[in-house]
């Protein structure tokens, strides 16, 4: 790429003509059909789809139960209180995360604890999180950053050393797996969301998986109202088969039917969708392996027992070796027509956490992490011509603000 060549954000013709975003569904015939069939059903919400649907991701992430909620922040709600996470009780999480993840903590009166990141993965480090451990630690939550699932054993032993519940925020990294085990079938409880972007789509909507009865069957009552018609958790005797109690409180987080036929046909998919993903990511980490030895940009890294679900391909820019910031390059990739983004902005950065009490400097790796961050395109449905120009696009901006 001649490093003289105009960008579009300086009048020169950008490198597509039309806008690509970061992430984007694949919906078929297939799936409309079936949403379509749903909705001519008996069933709009409440029904046999919900049901089918939650067996399918069981399945995959080789857990015993899924709980389907209307949305991934639901999920982790529901989590939380499956944990018992109430007033004063602490919980370990990555500042690299959706608001999401810690928010769920705050809903049940808990003090989110936000420990460092491996400098190479970006994921939560086992180190860390075990030095910010007191005697009010209950939970600990890492995140599968871009897809890259955590090393699940390693957080698996930190937890049971500690006596604590470890809930997986695997909200891009369904179908990943780590050292052969599929993510899901480790921690306590573990999150897949299925926003529009994620591995597969239900429009919006999350699932818990869990091997654990308990969980699973507070998970069903607090999805529901807290509400169960179960006599096993009913003070004293049904009075029949219509008979139902409120016995906790909990919240209408259900998913319809209408979006769990799509969510099952999605499901058939998945694998294809994370193989096409996979060989994008490898693309990427090919053509830009001249301007990582260049010092220009830094390629994600991957731990050699993972497989990746690729949810998001995430450079780091050489900001040293580059004559602008990150905004400018940011705002010359969209002139290009490559819809960037930027994930994530460390959590309690965020102005309520600051009134909560939160100070910048608490982690400071991910901090500088964050600062050097640009997302660009990734997902199934691209092109290989697609991938091609988000590659031109990445090499055109970042060589012509290389310094000299």
């Amino acid at each position: 790429m001649n490093q003289m060549e105009k960008l579009a954000i300086h009048g020169g013709k950008p490198v597509r003509n039309s806008l690509l975003s970061y992430g984007s569904q694949w919906v078929t015939e297939e799936d409309i059909a079936a949403v379509v069939e749903t909705m001519r059903s008996p069933f709009l919400t409440q029904g046999p789809q919900i049901i089918e649907f939650e067996r399918k991701v069981a399945d995959k992430s080789g857990a015993k139960y899924a709980v389907a909620f209307c949305n991934g922040t639901a999920a982790l709600h529901g989590a939380m209180f499956a944990a018992g996470i109430g007033e004063g009780d602490e919980v370990i999480t990555s500042p690299l995360t959706f608001a999401a993840t810690s928010n769920s903590v705050l809903y049940q009166g808990g003090i989110p604890v936000f420990a460092d990141i491996d400098p190479h993965t970006y994921l939560l480090d086992v180190e860390a999180a075990r030095n910010v451990i007191t005697p009010h630690t209950k939970a600990i939550v890492p995140v599968d950053f871009s897809g890259q699932p955590v090393n699940m054993q390693a957080f698996r032993a930190l937890a049971d050393e500690h006596g604590l519940v470890y809930i997986q925020d695997a909200a891009h990294s369904l179908g990943a797996s780590y050292d052969g085990k599929p993510v899901g079938s480790i921690a306590d409880m573990t999150m897949f969301s299925f926003h529009p972007v994620k591995p597969v789509t239900t429009a919006e909507g999350g699932v818990i998986v869990t091997n654990n009865e308990e969980y699973y069957e507070k998970l069903l009552r607090f999805r529901s109202h807290g509400i169960t018609k179960d006599n096993r958790w009913m003070e004293g005797k049904s009075e029949g088969s219509w008979y139902y109690q409120m016995i906790e409180l909990g919240y209408n987080y259900r998913l319809t039917d209408i979006q769990a036929a799509l969510g099952v046909t999605q499901m058939e998919r998945l694998m294809e969708f994370l193989s096409r993903r996979n060989e994008i990511a490898r693309q990427y980490d090919e053509a830009f392996a001249g301007l990582e030895r260049d010092g220009l940009l830094r390629r994600p890294v991957v731990d050699v027992k993972a497989v990746s679900g690729w949810h998001l391909y995430v450079i780091s820019l050489g900001l040293e070796n580059l004559k602008t910031g990150r905004r400018e390059v940011f705002e010359a990739l969209q002139a290009e027509n490559l819809g960037v983004n930027v994930h994530y902005i460390p959590v309690y950065w965020h102005p309520y956490y600051k009134k909560l009490g939160y100070e910048r400097g608490i982690c400071p790796r991910a901090e500088q992490a964050y600062e050097t961050f640009v997302t660009i395109p990734l997902f199934p449905r691209m092109s290989d011509e697609d991938v091609q120009d988000v590659i031109a696009a990445v090499e055109k901006v970042v060589t012509f603000f290389a310094k000299a």
